[in-house]
């Protein structure tokens, strides 16, 4: 295929850790069936990436089924993108070795994640948390990837990972295409914790700091009547001095694809019981139709299974091309 009609590529990652919020959601996911007739997408379920930390097996398979079926159930096509499992493609971790030797140890160091997780599981501060960046280097390089939709959080890695592409580059050539980040439209809809919108929702926080894209309607509805507000009582975005309302009316218009403007209009002169409410209706009726067919797709196992073994297979055709290449690059006898 001639390069310039080569579709730019996204690569995006997901830990099967945990459930994913509202805010990866509309950050994320809700964005991402847009991008498929500008980009060739590959969606990775990131199991080895989650082995940093001490999983239940049978959990941590089926959170990997359940993820893949979200990004379905989402919109996204599996024929259009490529859906798998990182574990299922062994030149993720090949490459991750090779890359491990063109990174130095003092620049893991410096990784502000390896130190926040580190703090959090000190009786499992292992080499793979250690590493992790490299194997995330890998994980994108492999697929000469353009662009790599990334949070607040993971800019840093992004950053390691075109270092040790560049510096790869200095020694064998024009071997790995230098990624930058995707940045979406929504990325101004930053989705913070409830009961502390000084920090963002993550699926790691408290069970009611962040409102799951599985939870119920019942459970949407008491976590955001208990989602931290003010005293003040007036409806207005004010990130500074109202954090905890300007959190819940990003979280109504984002879900009533309204502006926050509009929400204000809308609930002028109510309470902050009328936001809640308008909040918790408009991630209800969002997600609804999303937890339908996902209940529909996790019924069909066979379909899972050859929807991952089908990823595998696509994505795998191209991460060898590179590790092929890689490998003569470095004087790896190939027969």
């Amino acid at each position: 295929m001639p390069e310039e009609s080569r579709k730019p590529v996204l690569y995006s990652a997901v830990q099967p850790s945990g459930t994913l919020t509202i805010g990866n959601y509309i950050g994320a996911l809700r964005n991402f069936k847009l991008l498929e007739q500008d980009y060739d997408c590959l969606f990775c379920m990131a199991d080895l990436h989650a082995l940093t930390v001490r999983q239940e097996p049978a959990a941590l398979r089926r959170r990997t089924a359940e993820l893949a079926a979200l990004y379905i159930a989402c919109g996204l096509d599996p024929k259009k993108n490529i859906i798998y499992a990182q574990s299922h493609v062994p030149m993720h971790a090949e490459l991750a070795w090779i890359l491990n030797c063109f990174t130095y140890m003092g620049e893991l160091s410096r990784m502000t994640q390896f130190k926040d997780k580190a703090a959090k599981h000190a009786d499992n501060i292992n080499a793979g948390l250690f590493t992790y960046p490299v194997l995330m280097a890998a994980d994108i390089l492999l697929y000469q990837t353009d662009v790599v939709p990334v949070g607040a959080d993971q800019k840093q890695h992004l950053e390691i990972c075109r270092d040790i592409a560049n510096r790869f580059n200095s020694i064998y050539g024009d071997v790995f295409r230098i990624p930058e980040p995707y940045i979406s439209k929504s990325a101004a809809a930053r989705i913070m914790s409830l009961n502390d919108p000084s920090s963002k929702m993550s699926k790691s926080g408290e069970p009611d700091s962040f409102i799951s894209v599985m939870d119920t309607p019942d459970d949407i509805r008491r976590k955001l009547r208990r989602a931290v507000t003010d005293s003040d009582g007036e409806i207005r975005v004010d990130a500074e001095n109202k954090p905890g309302v300007t959190n819940l009316i990003t979280i109504c218009a984002a879900m009533s694809n309204r502006t926050p403007e509009q929400v204000c209009q809308d609930l002028a002169g109510q309470g902050y019981g009328a936001l809640k409410d308008a909040a918790a209706e408009a991630v209800i009726a969002t997600l609804a139709p999303i937890q339908a067919e996902h209940k529909r797709i996790m019924a069909d196992k066979a379909y899972i299974a050859d929807v991952l073994k089908d990823g595998a297979e696509r994505a795998s055709a191209i991460a060898f091309k590179t590790l092929r290449k890689v490998y003569k690059k470095v004087g790896l006898y190939q027969g």
